[in-house]
């Protein structure tokens, strides 16, 4: 689905111990705004995936971008980092979907939530799957920690880097995983 998006986009690559990512962004009004955040996939070259969605996206470098390409990689290689939200392009998404993802960005290191959960932080309790699907398209992860958002039975449910890079990120932080694949119930949970 190709994004729409009237400005030039540029794009960021960088490494990471999971495989390379890259952040396609532009300048709105002077100021560098991340449009999108591209997580490793090893099945598909991250230029090509940068292209299919913004038509005519080139390579391109900026200070705060690479700044940020830098935290990113810095996270997933375990460093706790912070993000500031104020670089990302919020009118690209639905005033529903920028609410989940405030919220889901204000869980903190090391604990979790359910989309239930976060559903009722936000005063609509019956709206768990529409969470899960606002996050599922997230188009910050990393930035807005989508993985820590897990399944009401404590499994850890589907994520863009895939569930193997969910569970990586999350003991990274210093959730324990059972056995079974679900987060240990003595795992701080958030709202």
């Amino acid at each position: 689905m190709k994004q729409r998006v009237r400005l030039p986009v540029s794009y960021a690559m960088a490494p990471s111990s999971f495989g390379e990512l890259a952040v396609a962004w532009g300048l709105i009004r002077g100021c560098p705004k991340v449009f999108w955040i591209f997580l490793p996939d090893r099945r598909r070259s991250i230029a090509k995936r940068v292209r299919e969605r913004f038509e005519g996206a080139r390579p391109g470098s900026y200070p705060p971008i690479d700044r940020l390409a830098n935290r990113i990689e810095r996270f997933l290689s375990g460093m706790p980092c912070e993000f500031d939200l104020g670089i990302l392009h919020f009118p690209l998404v639905s005033s529903f979907q920028e609410r989940v993802l405030r919220a889901e960005y204000g869980i903190p290191r090391g604990s979790v939530s359910t989309y239930g959960r976060v559903a009722r932080h936000l005063g609509a309790p019956e709206a768990a799957r529409a969470v899960g699907r606002a996050l599922a398209t997230n188009p910050f992860p990393i930035v807005i920690p989508c993985h820590r958002a897990i399944r009401s039975d404590g499994s850890l449910g589907g994520y863009r880097g895939g569930v193997r890079m969910k569970r990586a990120l999350l003991e990274m932080e210093g959730v324990t995983i059972t056995p079974v694949g679900r987060v240990a119930p003595d795992t701080p949970f958030h709202y």
